[in-house]
């Protein structure tokens, strides 16, 4: 247990340190480098030994410190360059597994699509467990490289995505890497993936408050990322995991847009009625984003089709367009498009930067 509360009380330090430097206060900067509770001998989180020196041996937050850039990494610099053709970009968070996230994601980049006007990117960094391919029907496609860089897999004319599930020889094979290995996998698809020019980027991540987490908030620091969404369910055992999330974009300065409630009343494909699989006995999505004072974006059903049409890689708002959950999912992406339209008015022409507060 002592250990435990260890890596926790280190893993806030790091993220203290990550959140400094965004904030470019270098008069800290030399006193950060050594989280608070770290073993005696520390090298420092930025020294070139972090995670290799002897004092690291038996360190609960070896792997962590192994894993930050120790100086300023000049691919921060390209990614920014990669990414200035991408208006929006939006990072989609659980803190919790299972919620329903990749599908929240498919769905939300399908109806930003809808229409066609809009061109919508989406980046799976879950190495562990990709599912957008299979959740876009676009399984066993290959990813070509040209001299402008990767080209993501098309969905639609106007929807791309991209996923390590395309680059691994059977869709049965398990990608068994520890944190560096994945970071490094993240920062080629975010520096070397050729977009071209993309209205929404919506990064589809793992569960979880860990390496790809901290690796994706690394890398697109000068990006100037739009925010956040964070998904959840009703119940008490997945809220308490996004209450964590909440923690870590804001210990690492990351912009929240707003939280989702998803599988929040399970609709019966014969009566319609709505029926409360998963009862929301602490409030809810909408208590927890009142609390932690975040937008609430709305609330999704329970729907046996939406599975069905995952399953079978079809968009579901195309298969059931008259369904309350695909007017839910409307309702939300309008809300998510206000608030990118309006963050679009607070740019920096010096910097290009956008001008936020955190929530």
């Amino acid at each position: 247990m002592c250990k435990i509360l260890q890596n926790v009380e280190f893993f806030e330090s790091v993220c203290s340190i990550i959140s400094e430097h965004k904030k470019g206060d270098n008069s800290r900067k030399n006193m950060a480098t050594i989280p608070e509770n770290a073993p005696e001998h520390c090298p420092g989180t930025e020294s070139a030994e972090a995670g290799k020196a002897s004092a690291c041996q038996g360190c609960p937050s070896r792997d962590i410190c192994s894993s930050i850039s120790k100086a300023p990494d000049p691919d921060v610099d390209r990614i920014k360059q990669r990414l200035s053709n991408i208006k929006h970009k939006i990072v989609i968070l659980s803190g919790k597994g299972g919620v329903g996230k990749s599908t929240v994601t498919a769905n939300l980049a399908h109806c930003l699509a809808e229409g066609g006007e809009k061109q919508v990117a989406v980046l799976d960094v879950d190495m562990c467990g990709p599912s957008l391919p299979r959740i876009f029907g676009v399984e066993g496609e290959q990813v070509h490289q040209s001299g402008s860089g990767w080209s993501p897999v098309y969905v639609e004319d106007n929807l791309s995505v991209m996923s390590i599930g395309f680059l691994l020889a059977s869709l049965d094979d398990a990608v068994i890497w520890k944190g560096p290995k994945k970071n490094g996998m993240i920062k080629q698809f975010l520096r070397d993936v050729d977009w071209g020019d993309v209205d929404y980027l919506l990064i589809d991540t793992p569960p979880g408050t860990s390496d790809e987490h901290i690796s994706v908030a690394q890398y697109l620091s000068t990006a100037s990322v739009d925010g956040a969404i964070l998904v959840t369910t009703p119940q008490e055992v997945a809220l308490q995991d996004v209450r964590k999330e909440v923690s870590f974009c804001r210990k690492v300065n990351l912009p929240m847009l707003g939280i989702i409630e998803n599988m929040s009343g399970f609709i019966c494909p014969n009566c319609k009625n709505t029926s409360q699989i998963f009862p929301p006995t602490t409030g809810g999505g909408e208590k927890l984003a009142e609390t932690v004072n975040v937008p609430f974006l709305g609330k999704l059903p329970l729907d046996p089709s939406i599975g069905r049409s995952c399953d079978e890689g079809k968009s579901f708002l195309s298969e059931i367009p008259d369904s309350v959950a695909t007017q839910a999912f409307r309702n939300i992406v309008s809300k998510i498009v206000d608030f990118c339209n309006e963050q679009s008015t607070k740019i920096t022409p010096e910097t290009g930067e956008t001008l936020m507060e955190t929530s």
